[in-house]
């Protein structure tokens, strides 16, 4: 596992200062990650995994991206180091694609972060993303603070998406989504959350599609809030 630094240049962009390039040892090989570096002794770190690439999704999803700043961002209340990889066969990551399998990647993320913070983490995924942070945080929640399952998915490009642990994941689970989202028509999402121990919450955002088109603030700001309450 190694860590590379990459110093600011004069005149950089200020953000790009505050940026890490990071390999993680994954259990199909090399993961591509960046770090986003937090604030001085934070209380937590996080996690933000993307969508699935087979529709073309990466670290640098819009969505992802939007996350993160709300767990980055010192503007937010928050001001975590914030950690995004590229699932195996993605980007520079080593390995091909499974579709249940990239929950050890998120095991392996958490690894990292737990061993390099020692504090614990708030996780937060994106579609596909969410639907392996929560099959990766609910197997071990001890491990984890907070769990966010940002447009998770009940059905998608002929995949039905089972999730028989929620039952007994005690993690706090936030669900949000757009109530127009095509891949998790709210009748079925109702169903998951209903059969997800507590604590739980489901919020819902008028007239959002699957990917926050047009209310990625929104999101943001959903998101915030409710992180406000699990950790405070």
């Amino acid at each position: 596992m190694t860590t590379t630094f990459n110093p600011a240049q004069p005149g950089s962009n200020p953000e790009a200062a505050r940026l890490q390039s990071v390999d993680l040892t994954g259990p199909a090989g090399r993961l591509e990650a960046i770090l986003n570096l937090g604030a001085p002794n934070p209380p937590f770190a996080a996690l933000v995994c993307h969508p699935n690439p087979l529709a073309g999704g990466t670290m640098h999803n819009k969505v992802v991206y939007h996350a993160m700043k709300v767990l980055n961002d010192p503007e937010w209340g928050f001001g975590f180091p914030v950690l995004r990889f590229n699932f195996r066969g993605t980007g520079l990551s080593q390995g091909t694609y499974d579709g249940r399998a990239e929950a050890e990647d998120v095991r392996a993320a958490l690894d990292w972060l737990e061993n390099g913070y020692k504090r614990p983490v708030v996780v937060a995924g994106f579609s596909f993303g969410s639907a392996m942070a929560l099959a990766a945080c609910c197997s071990q929640p001890q491990r984890l603070r907070a769990v966010a399952a940002l447009g998770l998915p009940t059905t998608a490009d002929g995949h039905t998406y089972h999730y028989r642990f929620l039952p007994a994941c005690s993690i706090p689970k936030l669900f949000l989504s757009g109530d127009n989202d095509t891949f998790a028509p709210v009748a079925q999402l109702a169903q998951v959350v209903a059969s997800a121990a507590e604590p739980k919450s489901l919020v819902l955002l008028p007239g959002a599609d699957h990917f926050f088109t047009g209310q990625l603030e929104l999101m943001q700001q959903a998101l915030a809030g409710w992180l406000k309450e699990q950790l405070k």
